[in-house]
């Protein structure tokens, strides 16, 4: 089964896979923010034009159900493209995001050459798959952490690959992959205990400096909670290559 069926042109039904930790009945927005970019992609694509950056803000929890997603292209330059998509069911507007697609053109890399450690070669233990045993996006995806523990407090280093279709019946992208797997940072690092506390992320912003090429992703991610109700997430991201970007979420903390 897939995390969604295309229903007709920008409207899917989501399925379990999509289920995120906090509500049974409401999605995991790593599922949402790669059906955003999926909907994105068929919005005027150009040669030579790559997303370089995408934010999402996240007015309510997604519902697990049907969903309609419409993008936009409403900046249209021959260097670079601002896209717009939003995501709706029941009438009601629940994430807004905002694309820029840059032009790829030949420049010096400084970024760093590799990852911060290999994919783990050896199958997932129980302490990697303590997330497959709560939630349906959890199930969905292979985890396997290279610092930091499941359910431990402090920063840590995750690689994962998603194990099931995005979209049933079409082939997901590396970009999809990453966006979908980019939204966890808060997740594998929280700097609170998950059964006392919510630390729920309002956004998501993702900058590349260069497209994603593999099918493992890789975060390293630190929360920091503030005196007053908010914390951040900062996340590395990585492909078996190494660096391609970076990831924040900003966080709406408070007690359980």
């Amino acid at each position: 089964m897939a995390m969604y069926t295309r229903l007709a042109a920008g409207r899917y039904l989501a399925s379990e896979h999509t289920q995120g930790p906090w509500d049974p009945g409401t999605q995991h927005m790593g599922p949402v923010t790669a059906l955003i970019l999926h909907e994105l992609a068929r919005a005027e694509p150009r040669p030579g034009l790559e997303l370089s950056r995408l934010a999402v803000e996240v007015f309510a929890p997604v519902p697990i159900g049907e969903l309609e997603i419409g993008a936009e292209v409403i900046r249209d330059g021959k260097r670079v493209q601002c896209l717009t998509a939003s995501v709706r069911a029941g009438g009601r507007e629940f994430a807004r995001a905002t694309a820029w697609r840059i032009r790829t053109a030949q420049t010096p890399s400084t970024a760093a050459p590799e990852p911060p450690a290999p994919v783990p070669p050896r199958p997932a233990d129980a302490g990697d798959s303590w997330l497959a045993s709560g939630f349906g996006y959890g199930r969905a995806l292979d985890w396997r952490f290279v610092k930091g523990e499941p359910m431990g407090l402090g920063p840590a280093t995750v690689w994962g690959r998603v194990t099931v279709p995005l979209v049933d019946g079409e082939e997901i992208t590396p970009l999809e992959r990453l966006a979908l797997f980019a939204d966890s940072g808060n997740g594998v690092s929280f700097a609170l205990d998950f059964q006392t506390h919510l630390f729920v992320n309002v956004d998501l912003v993702i900058s590349l400096f260069r497209a994603p090429v593999s099918e493992w992703i890789c975060l390293d991610a630190a929360t920091a909670i503030g005196p007053a109700g908010r914390g951040l997430t900062t996340s590395a991201l990585f492909d078996e290559k190494g660096q391609v970007g970076t990831a924040s979420q900003t966080l709406f903390v408070a007690p359980r």
